[in-house]
């Protein structure tokens, strides 16, 4: 096991812990929804300029630098409000250890409906040792604990005796586009750690995710009736073949990562629009959502046999049989990761965990997909996810434990110092 980092770069996260809550309640005051990061992204940039003293880079997603990239994802939106925040700190002359990336995103998903929620998303507040807001778990948290992890190392003297960067990247919740130009210009490490909130555990697997758009239009005419056709009816034709796919793809013999997860690929219909007047009979619906699919799976399969499954029920069903649906796909194209948690790497998070928390680490697997997938598929990039301890995510009421992002300040300080090597800022 590495050494343990000296006791006053632990005591240094205890004295900044108030400073530490506030900068996350602050961070998470910012409305920082997918598409419209860049007013934190600019309050980031300056922090790590003015209070860490780091070099920073700020640009904007380019889609053609990427597009042919095989873990691209395609938007229908633009970047101009989304910036990508690189702060880096140089290696030494000699480096005394690893390179290494902190990376978290600062996007989140909407809040609504707020009506529901038990207190303003905006205005985090603090309730029985936890604190609750839009963003505050996914993955606020995780951005504060890495940025005050390596506050605490230089606020006690030292620096990583290695190249460090702390990445802070956009649109991870609709394509991570943002993660994967960061990598397309060359910011690549020995080691990424990504503080996504799954309870103090090492991700070792997760499921891909692809997004679907589906079209129903039944403006013809039954002659039968002389009327138009309810769309909304026919919707539940489809949505009742997608619940039978998900079935069917979790009845299939399972991945191996996955054996011990009952229900590991999910497929969730997000939006259903149909209709604009309730005495008119609505004739155009269109559904979106996403299926999840294993490591191993290409994207360009699942597509086929997503299109497949649904038109072959449409085609038993009268109208939809005339007036077939219209699939297409858009955002989310990832492929699902294995990680392999027999590392050098993993064994240096393990032995951070461990040497803070006094009790081994537990793995995890995650049916959702995170930007760990770029640097193990296409970069050779040993990553994971490892993060505080939250609930709720992309749902009401939102939280995050407190006692958990002060427990993964220090992990993170420990894995830090013992990948990257220590120097004195003196050195």
């Amino acid at each position: 096991m590495e050494a343990a980092i000296p006791n006053h770069i632990l005591n240094k996260i205890d004295e900044l812990w108030t400073e530490e809550v506030d900068f996350l309640q602050e961070i998470s005051r910012f409305p920082s929804v997918s598409g419209k990061e860049k007013a934190l992204q600019a309050f980031l940039a300056d922090y790590f300029i003015s209070e860490l003293d780091m070099d920073v880079d700020r640009f904007t997603p380019d889609v053609k630098e990427i597009a042919d990239h095989p873990g691209f994802s395609p938007p229908e939106w633009g970047y101009e409000e989304s910036d990508v925040v690189i702060a880096k700190q140089a290696a030494p002359e000699v480096p005394k250890g690893k390179s290494l990336i902190f990376q978290g995103h600062v996007d989140v998903v909407s809040p609504e409906p707020v009506s529901l929620w038990s207190s303003d998303p905006w205005v985090p507040v603090l309730r029985d040792g936890k604190m609750y807001g839009r963003g505050v778990a996914d993955m606020k948290a995780g951005v504060t604990a890495m940025i005050f992890a390596y506050k605490a190392i230089k606020s006690a003297g030292y620096k990583p005796g290695a190249h460090f960067m702390l990445q802070s990247v956009v649109d991870e919740e609709r394509t991570g586009n943002g993660a994967l130009s960061a990598l397309a210009k060359g910011y690549t490490a020995d080691g990424a750690l990504i503080p996504e909130p799954f309870g103090l555990r090492p991700a070792k697997a997760q499921v891909g995710s692809l997004w679907f758009r589906i079209t129903i239009n039944t403006a013809m005419k039954d002659e039968s009736i002389n009327q138009v056709v309810n769309v909304v009816e026919r919707g539940t034709v489809i949505i009742s073949a997608l619940q039978k796919y998900e079935k069917m793809m979790n009845e299939r013999p399972k991945h191996s990562a996955f054996k011990d997860m009952p229900h590991p690929v999910d497929i969730n219909i997000g939006t259903f629009h149909a209709g604009d007047f309730p005495s008119n009979v609505p004739v155009k619906a269109v559904m979106e959502g996403r299926v999840g699919l294993y490591p191993g799976q290409s994207v360009e399969a699942v597509k086929k046999e997503l299109k497949e499954w649904v038109l072959e029920a449409a085609d038993q069903d009268p109208w939809l049989a005339k007036q077939p649906p219209e699939i297409t796909f858009f955002g989310f194209h990832a492929e699902g990761a294995v990680m392999d948690d027999q590392s050098v790497f993993f064994k240096t998070l393990d032995n951070a965990h461990e040497t803070i928390l006094q009790q081994p680490a537990e793995r995890t697997v995650l049916s959702s997909t995170t930007d760990a997938r770029f640097f193990n598929l296409y970069y050779d990039i040993p990553a994971t996810c490892y993060g505080p301890e939250g609930g709720n995510f992309h749902e009401i009421d939102e939280w995050i434990d407190l006692q958990s992002v002060k427990q993964v300040t220090k992990v993170y300080a420990e894995f830090l110092s013992n990948w990257c090597g220590l120097i004195s800022k003196e050195s």
